[in-house]
């Protein structure tokens, strides 16, 4: 089973093969051998950043629709901002507590260090569920509340109990794995840039491959570019498995139900 374990969908999203840009995204997903997606939406008019608490319902009621229009393969996580703190609390409540969602976004609106996050994280901690959380170490410089590696750190080191999904291995590169690899609450998946050849085996290295999830960053990347970040590194087909699903099931606790969700 490969489970993709970072995907996007938006309703301005344009489509490339239908009028409909969703069911586009799940066909060419199933083409390249995926069985699993867990998608968030950062918004229905492009990526926002600061989204307002009816910008955040409506994105997070768009995948709830997608989650009903592709059951068994799309699996949803929850947006929400700290800037919002009341409001956030209600979407999780709305969509991961009392609904059918498996964790939760967080994205730029709050770096992960800012003590605003923690009542997202106490949530999660309480319910059981991963934080996907964005980080990147950008050249230029990172965005005014744009996560990096070491903001994760900072909100590992103050919630050891919550499963923590750092985004963008090809994004914070060898600096943010030493970042977090103290820290096994943190996994860390797969998307970012282009392939990068060692880069892979690098943090298998460091942080084992029991702490790397598969995740493509889509339709902003490709699924099969960046499937061949696991398929072209030196791994051995125990830690491949464990990359492209295994450790996707276990953080969600699909093996418990036999492997079904």
């Amino acid at each position: 089973m490969i489970v993709d374990a970072h995907v996007h969908i938006g309703r301005s999203f344009a489509a490339w093969r239908t009028d409909d840009a969703d069911a586009d995204l799940v066909t060419t997903a199933r083409e390249v051998g995926i069985d699993r997606m867990l998608v968030s939406s950062l918004g229905d008019t492009g990526y926002i950043a600061y989204p307002t608490p009816d910008e955040m319902r409506a994105a997070n009621d768009h995948v709830l629709e997608a989650m009903d229009r592709f059951p068994g393969f799309v699996f949803g996580l929850c947006y929400v901002t700290p800037e919002h703190a009341d409001a956030a609390l209600d979407e999780i409540r709305r969509c991961v507590e009392d609904g059918p969602m498996v964790g939760i976004k967080l994205w730029i609106a709050r770096k992960a260090s800012d003590p605003s996050v923690d009542p997202i994280l106490d949530a999660a901690e309480r319910l059981g569920v991963p934080v996907l959380q964005h980080a990147f170490y950008k050249t230029p410089g990172n965005l005014p509340d744009e996560s990096d590696a070491a903001d994760v750190a900072r909100l590992a080191a103050r919630h050891p109990g919550a499963i923590i999904q750092m985004a963008h291995l090809y994004g914070v590169g060898e600096r943010g794995v030493q970042d977090i690899a103290p820290y096994p609450n943190v996994l860390l998946d797969t998307s970012g840039s282009d392939p990068e050849s060692g880069l892979l085996d690098y943090a298998v290295d460091c942080l084992g491959a029991e702490r790397i999830l598969f995740g493509s960053d889509a339709p902003g990347r490709d699924f099969a570019i960046q499937l061949a970040k696991v398929a072209g590194a030196d791994l051995t087909d125990a830690q491949r498995g464990l990359i492209l699903g295994g450790n996707a099931a276990r953080m969600l606790g699909w093996e418990a139900e036999g492997g079904d969700a």
